[in-house]
């Protein structure tokens, strides 16, 4: 039997596996899905427990954020343009919303 805290956790928590390497993103906001102003941004962690994570890393998501306001004039190919996968999977909640690594560098 599965405990209903285990069916229905009291914070929100996604276990992904991201180009084949499984990790867990997870925030300390038990509103965030429940609550349309508190989407509008907000924190993530991020962990995927591999040698080259030396801590859990604090995402922001912004997801209001204008996708007009970005460089138009670079090819949507170019290195500078292309996401982390991690930033895809959040995508696939929140379209279109930005995440900010706060000062980490994207391991992932």
């Amino acid at each position: 039997q599965v405990c209903p805290s285990l069916r229905t956790p009291r914070l929100p928590i996604w276990l992904c596996s991201i180009t084949g390497r499984h990790s867990v993103l997870f925030g300390t906001d038990s509103q965030i899905l429940s609550d349309w102003k508190r989407e509008r941004v907000f924190h993530l962690y991020f962990y995927n427990g591999q040698l080259e994570q030396t801590k859990t890393a604090c995402l922001t998501i912004d997801t209001h954020s204008h996708h007009w306001e970005e460089d138009q004039s670079e090819d949507p190919s170019s290195p500078g343009k292309r996401r982390l996968s991690v930033e895809m999977a959040i995508r696939t909640k929140w379209a279109g919303a930005t995440v900010s690594w706060n000062g980490t560098d994207p391991f992932f």
